[in-house]
């Protein structure tokens, strides 16, 4: 009896890994760095340049936030899945859902509600902070949806790699600094460039992560009929863009503190260059989804991650 239980609680636990792990590949939480450290930078902003913090608006943001992103991944497989043109490979081999045998209709339910919770969360923020959350809730909500959606999904368009980083890189932190120092925000140029300035190196590295995709994916693309910025531009002229947006992002990094908008210790995150040179180059050399993507995931995560930490040292210190 006890070597009957044993066997069927490894089963049991076996079929919960799976779950879990098919689950997390669903929601694409390996890109959630993309909407959790803008997050983190926003409220470092937040509390360096306006000296407030609001932890119980931040953290329903958060979670509100992070279910949506995880609806607007699923959405995206889910809508790929379904308008494939290329039945064998992509829909049956590559696409999660039909190389797992998931339920579509679960898919959609499990988005669908997902969505609609976060959407709550949203309505008691704009009760409580008012209505420029509704409005920057709104566009989120749309580009999110658009993104993988309709005739022309934003995706599939030359401008997804400028939507995803905007809405991403700067629309997060915008609305984590918005929701912790709304008593005292005041809506006006100046505030808003010298976000989109600390921003600008999250979204520049959000956006590449799309156009590493777009590049290794250039072929598949054309097969699906997807006119990415890859489609006009070619593979050479991409990859040069992702480089010059690579250097850029270290540039804003550099300048940041001398506009009095980050404490110097963000320039410890120069540290990194080499690191992200060799990645750059890596990408450079060899587009190959599975050998080489991951230096654009690499690439943001490092770099997302080294000015966020160096932000709150600052901070600290």
């Amino acid at each position: 009896m006890s070597y009957v239980s044993d066997l069927s609680y490894n089963y049991t636990e076996r079929m919960w890994f799976g779950v879990i792990k098919c689950f997390l590949e669903l929601v694409e939480i390996k890109a959630k760095t993309a909407s959790v450290v803008p997050f983190l930078l926003g409220m470092a902003f937040s509390l360096y340049y306006f000296h407030s913090i609001n932890w119980s608006l931040a953290i329903i943001f958060f979670i509100a936030m992070l279910l949506f992103n995880m609806a607007v991944d699923m959405l995206d497989n889910y809508n790929d899945f379904n308008h494939a043109v290329d039945k064998q490979n992509y829909k049956q081999k590559t696409n999660i859902i039909g190389r797992e045998g998931l339920s579509p209709r679960l898919v959609l339910t499990l988005l669908v509600s997902f969505s609609v919770i976060a959407a709550l969360m949203g309505f008691w923020l704009v009760y409580r902070a008012g209505w420029p959350v509704l409005w920057m809730g709104i566009f989120c909500f749309a580009i999110g949806i658009l993104y993988s959606s309709g005739p022309h999904p934003i995706s599939n368009l030359p401008f997804g790699e400028l939507a995803s980083g905007f809405t991403m890189g700067l629309m997060i932190v915008l609305l984590s600094v918005y929701l912790n120092a709304y008593q005292q925000f005041n809506w006006n140029w100046a505030n808003l460039w010298r976000i989109f300035v600390v921003a600008l190196p999250d979204e520049l590295w959000i956006s590449n992560l799309m156009l590493a995709n777009n590049i290794c994916d250039a072929q598949e693309d054309e097969d699906n009929h997807r006119t990415t910025i890859v489609h006009f531009i070619g593979k050479k002229n991409a990859l040069i863009a992702f480089s010059l947006k690579n250097v850029l992002a270290f540039v804003m990094i550099i300048i940041s503190p001398f506009l009095a908008i980050a404490p110097w210790t963000v320039w410890l995150s120069l540290i990194i260059l080499p690191f992200t040179y060799q990645q750059n180059k890596l990408l450079i050399h060899k587009q190959v989804k599975r050998e080489t993507f991951s230096c654009s995931v690499k690439i943001l995560l490092v770099g997302s991650l080294a000015q966020m930490i160096t932000y709150w040292i600052g901070i600290l210190l």
